[in-house]
Order: C-alpha cells, then sequence, then structure tokens
C-alpha cells in the first residue's frame, strides 16, 4: 500500500504533461507511492500521450469536464496513500523534492498541508499563499503579484523576502499541494462548487477550522510554468475564475457576497451562474 499518491489532474494538457511525468519518473521518489493522472475530458491527445509515454501511470477517465475541484476528488478517491500530493501538469518536480515535501509534513503532526515554493520558468519565484480571502486581501495579492509580474523592484523585492522564508500561512496554491488524507476527508474533500480557483483556499480554510495548520515551505522549491494551462482560453479561465469568487464570498463572506455581485455588475464582469460550471 503505497505511502504518497500522486494525483495530476488534466485537461488539454498534452504540451507539457510530458515534462511533468519526465521529472516524476527520471528521478522517483524514495517514498513507496503511485501516480494518477484524472483527465477532465480533453479535446487533444493528453490521454494517448500519458498511456503511451508512461505506461505505469495510472489514467481515470473524470466522466466529463468536471473542474478541477471535483477531478481532484476523483483522484482522492481513486487512491489510497496516506498523504496525497496534488500537482498541476505545468509543473516540473526537482529531485528529491517530493520526498523532502513528505519529511517535512511527517515532521509536523500538527500540519495538514504543507507546499514548495514555486517559481517560473525564467526563474522568478511566485507568491503562491496568502491571507484569507477577502476584499483587502485580495486587492492586496492582486497587486503584489503584478507587480513582480511588471518587474517592479521594489515589489519584486517584498516578494521575494515573503516567499524567503518559511511560514504559516492561511493558504497555499494547489499548483503543488501535500496533504494528509485523513485531514482531506475529514472535510469532504474539496468543495465541488469552485470549477477552477478558490478551491484551495477553501480547502486550506476548512482544515484550519479544524485547528490545523497549513505551511509554506520555503527549502523545498518546484518548478510552475504558470498560465501554459490557461492560455489557451483566457475567457473562460476568467469566467471561471467570477464564479468560483462568488461561489467563494457566498460561503465565506454573505454579506459581502451582494457588494461583490453589484461591482461585477457595474463592470460588466457577472457571470451568468445558470450557464454550465465554467470551460
Amino acid at each position: 500500500m503505497p505511502r504518497l499518491s500522486i494525483v495530476i489532474v488534466t485537461y488539454n494538457s498534452a504540451g507539457h504533461i510530458g515534462s511533468c511525468l519526465t521529472s516524476l519518473t527520471t528521478h522517483r521518489p524514495a517514498v513507496e507511492h503511485e501516480m494518477l493522472v484524472v483527465d477532465n475530458q480533453s479535446r487533444d491527445r493528453t490521454v494517448d500521450v500519458v498511456r503511451r509515454g508512461w505506461p505505469e501511470v495510472r489514467v481515470t477517465d473524470a466522466g466529463g469536464n468536471l473542474g478541477f475541484a471535483a477531478a481532484n476528488n476523483v483522484g482522492i478517491r481513486h487512491t489510497s496513500g496516506e498523504f496525497v500530493l496534488l500537482l498541476n501538469p505545468d509543473t516540473v518536480v526537482p529531485a528529491g523534492a517530493i520526498d523532502a515535501l513528505v519529511e517535512h509534513l511527517e515532521a509536523r503532526p500538527e500540519a495538514a498541508v504543507l507546499a514548495p515554493r514555486l517559481f517560473g520558468e525564467d526563474g522568478r519565484v511566485e507568491l503562491s499563499f496568502g491571507a484569507m480571502i477577502g476584499p483587502f486581501a485580495e486587492l492586496r495579492q492582486k497587486m503584489l503579484v503584478a507587480g513582480h509580474e511588471r518587474g517592479i523592484g521594489p515589489i519584486s523585492a517584498y516578494v521575494r523576502y515573503l516567499t524567503g522564508r518559511s511560514r504559516e500561512v492561511d493558504w497555499v496554491s494547489g499548483a503543488c499541494l501535500l496533504l494528509r488524507r485523513s485531514e482531506a476527508e475529514a472535510v469532504g474533500l474539496f468543495d465541488e462548487r469552485y470549477f477552477m480557483y478558490a478551491e484551495d483556499v477553501d480547502i486550506c480554510a476548512a482544515v484550519r477550522a479544524r485547528g490545523r495548520k497549513v505551511l509554506f515551505e520555503a527549502g523545498i522549491a518546484v518548478q510552475h510554468l504558470r498560465g501554459r494551462s490557461r492560455a489557451s482560453a483566457p475567457a473562460a479561465t476568467e469566467l471561471a475564475y467570477r464564479r468560483s469568487q462568488l461561489a467563494f464570498y457566498d460561503k465565506h463572506h454573505p454579506g459581502l457576497a451582494p457588494l461583490l455581485r453589484l461591482y461585477l455588475k457595474v463592470r460588466g464582469l457577472l457571470p451568468d451562474t445558470q450557464g454550465g460550471p465554467g470551460p
């Protein structure tokens, strides 16, 4: 029985799933593990690429384009490891990183979730954690991310400072997230109302509500080719983000949700919540 289950959700990921799986299989983690790809009904060659190139990796058809939260739940239910590592298909994992993640989480029994420092193709660090989502926290996060991406010196320096030391945080990015299966099951896995975006913040909030900690580990780094998995459908991605944002505020900030809807309506950004789950 594996100690670790690695779950990768794909959707039209033929262009980058190969780099991810190569990184995982070239330098295999020492911890006993299993790997599962859950495909969200890709319309490209994703499934064929995985099955032909990595026959040892299991592939499960999600049964439709279920979204990130629901497909990860499929992956968790179809695996059995004590620890579950959720990976985006546009990540590249250096040798030893997975074993280090498991070792660090195992050494912190009070923690339920742990994530590494993420960096892009150009080596630039990613701000992959933050404070609980709310109007001011969202604004601050977006300003820091945008300023860092534009290369604004003081902002980039501050982001490097924030990501330069390990810390307890409110949430970490689901691009590379290690969690204890028992804790995930205790909170009912991911909330499937989130098609894409905010599901990682939500599950971190759920485990913190149980008195468990969420940790960012600066000493372990994983490459995240951020944006590749969403660049082909920016309009659909924006729609999914707005729907998840509304769902998050309905659940966590019900008093502010009407104001958010009004703001989005005035700006012409209010999504049709009856129009389907997302892209």
